[in-house]
């Protein structure tokens, strides 16, 4: 049985990026903002984040594998996704309709189940350069996904994590969620 929350509910999924371990600042943000939250990490993704944090601060446990026939649901459904950090391989997988990891099925899916969906890429200079992201960016934004203008970070350097502004997820997805007000 799969329960509703009393809040808008937002996924947020992470990906292995440098600033992943910073997932607590978009949580924050929209506990603040009225939502209540729940992760999905790439399998890569879980080595970058204190999953337990993560549980400390959502009340729900991280994500990554998909559910066995029978088991219950472990997160309500979504009213919208964030995704955040996304990285090249993420963004190229799901424009392609690949679905390999409960991730990427989830972000496949919400196409066609019309969840809000946005994307703040976190990729470098060098991989943002390659055809076939732009190709994917563009697919997406077909998709009606929602994308960042994030600009990449210099090849070579992770960035700073303080440069990665988390909150922007919020600003895309609540007027899709809540029309023209701003908080739900």
């Amino acid at each position: 049985m799969t329960v509703r929350s009393e809040k808008p509910f937002l996924y947020v999924v992470v990906c292995a990026a440098g600033v992943a371990g910073g997932v607590g600042t978009l949580i924050s943000a929209a506990h603040a903002r009225g939502w209540a939250v729940g992760v999905i990490a790439t399998p890569q993704g879980l080595g970058f984040i204190d999953a337990d944090a993560v549980v400390e601060r959502t009340g729900f446990p991280v994500r990554s594998a998909w559910r066995r026939p029978g088991e219950p649901r472990p997160l309500p459904p979504p009213d919208a996704i964030a995704v955040a950090p996304a990285t090249f391989n993420t963004v190229n997988k799901w424009a392609a309709g690949i679905s390999d990891t409960l991730a990427l099925g989830t972000l496949c899916e919400a196409y066609g189940t019309g969840v809000p969906t946005a994307v703040l890429p976190y990729v470098n200079a060098d991989l943002a350069a390659h055809p076939a992201y732009h190709r994917s960016l563009g697919q997406l934004r077909e998709m009606g996904v929602l994308i960042s203008a994030l600009a990449p970070h210099p090849s070579g350097e992770s960035g700073a994590e303080d440069a990665f502004r988390w909150e922007e997820a919020l600003d895309l997805l609540e007027p899709r969620v809540f029309g023209s007000r701003n908080v739900p």
